[in-house]
């Protein structure tokens, strides 16, 4: 299986890797869009700031090339976020996968949210075998709004979409490479789409 990780600069790399290589596969790292369009696999990962890794996207045209991939596509974290319409953070236009908005916590939290949630409503293929309510790693400062397309739900001062799909794309908020047994089935069953 060819396996690639989107590489735009956005960090998390590594922790990615090893997660899928405890799994038996090796991920390339690449921005190359024959590589990445030769893959049988995805992963859009994404630890920073909005508006500078969507430029990053323009300026290697990336941001043309993910909405029109035709394999399964997992976003991570802020990846998740840049699959939607628009964010708060830099008032940023994302690539339109998802039909959802990304808003910040309101100061009534603790911003970021960082630690340990549980995630549910689970409804996906990607949550086979993952019980509901079973808690995921989080750090994120933005949430995305509910739409039609979401698969999780996660509460935090307010009940927010934590996963996303809309045909072979998928997005999760929190960071399955660091959530344990659950979050390792996840990327398994990502793996089996």
């Amino acid at each position: 299986m060819e396996l690639v990780i989107i590489n735009y600069g956005a960090g998390n790399i590594k922790s990615i890797q090893f997660a899928f290589k405890r799994l038996g596969v090796d991920a390339i790292l690449s921005d190359n869009p024959e590589e990445i369009l030769a893959a049988d696999k995805i992963i859009f990962p994404g630890v920073g700031e909005a508006s500078s890794a969507m430029k990053m996207l323009r300026e290697s045209g990336l941001d043309i090339l993910i909405p029109k991939l035709k394999q399964p596509v997992l976003g991570i974290c802020l990846g998740m976020q840049l699959m939607c319409l628009h964010t708060e953070e830099g008032d940023t236009k994302g690539l339109g996968i998802f039909q959802a908005n990304v808003k910040r916590f309101s100061n009534n939290v603790k911003v970021p949210q960082m630690g340990w949630n549980v995630i549910k409503e689970l409804k996906s293929d990607l949550f086979k075998d993952v019980k509901e309510n079973e808690y995921m790693y989080l750090v994120h400062s933005y949430y995305a709004e509910h739409c039609n397309e979401t698969i999780a739900a996660t509460d935090y001062g307010l009940n927010y979409a934590s996963a996303l799909q809309h045909n072979n794309f998928y997005g999760v908020q929190f960071h399955p490479e660091k959530s344990s047994l659950a979050g390792e089935q996840i990327l398994k069953n990502f793996l089996e789409l």
